[in-house]
Order: structure tokens, then C-alpha cells, then sequence
């Protein structure tokens, strides 16, 4: 599968996980070791296994969700390795609440050739926030 059908259906796939729903995402994610995962919920993590529970464990926080967009900013492709920097407009229900939240993810996602389709193989998603003054958020 080429690289552009592999990154739209990861995009497709984000409906379900927020929805609570990981299992199409996992598809699309590298099932290697060295394969890597952060995300607001926890600390980063490497490996299939940890990567696959840090997924469950962040859908099962999603409820009625949908992506409403995602803005590409940049992307840098390779034979060997695609990255890209997108902003995702997220809605859901978040840990067991009854109201909608909308926020947005500052996303760097990973892609590589897998045999004869490209696998997600690093992701690393941020809430964007208000810019602060750098003494604001750096601590010695």
C-alpha cells in the first residue's frame, strides 16, 4: 500500500480510537521493538506489547468521539522514511465524563516500509497549548 493510503486510513482510524475503539489504529502501527508511542496519558513507551497497551489504555479514556480535522503542516518523505507534523482537531468524551471536549494534538508520526505497505512506527502527540514565556515552562 502506498504511503499516502496508509497515512488517510491512519486518519480514518482516529473516528474509532475516539470512540474508544484501538484496535483499526493498531493495525496501522508497527508491530515491532522498536516501534514507540507518547501520548499525553502516560510516559513513552517501546515495544509492540507496551506500545499496544498504552493504545488501549488511551482509547478506553475516549467515548462518542471524532476527529473533525487534521492540519498538515510539513511532511518529510524518504524511500526509507516518511515524517510528518499534522495538528489534529480532536472531540470526545473524556474519562467517563457525559460532556463533549473539544482540544487539539500537536502530532509527529513516524512511518517506515514494512514489507509491501509503510507501518507507523513513532508517535508522539501533545496537547497544544497557549505559548508561554520559555522561564514559564522550563524548570532548573
Amino acid at each position: 500500500m502506498q504511503l499516502d493510503e496508509v497515512v488517510g486510513r491512519f486518519h480514518q482510524t482516529l473516528n474509532e480510537f475516539a470512540k474508544g475503539d484501538p484496535e483499526p489504529a493498531k493495525a496501522i502501527f508497527s508491530h515491532g521493538e522498536d516501534g514507540s508511542l507518547a501520548n499525553p496519558w502516560g510516559p513513552p513507551v517501546v515495544g509492540w506489547d507496551r506500545v499496544s497497551k498504552a493504545l488501549d489504555s488511551a482509547a478506553a479514556r475516549f467515548k462518542d468521539g471524532r476527529v473533525t480535522a487534521v492540519d498538515g503542516l510539513t511532511r518529510h518523505v524518504t524511500s526509507d522514511l516518511a515524517v510528518f507534523l499534522d495538528i489534529e482537531h480532536w472531540q470526545a468524551k473524556l474519562g467517563g465524563g457525559d460532556e463533549i471536549s473539544q482540544f487539539d494534538l500537536r502530532v509527529t508520526s513516524v512511518y517506515r516500509p514494512e514489507g509491501d505497505t509503510w507501518a507507523l512506527v513513532h508517535r508522539h502527540a501533545d496537547p497544544v497549548i497557549t505559548p508561554r514565556l520559555p522561564d514559564a515552562v522550563l524548570h532548573n
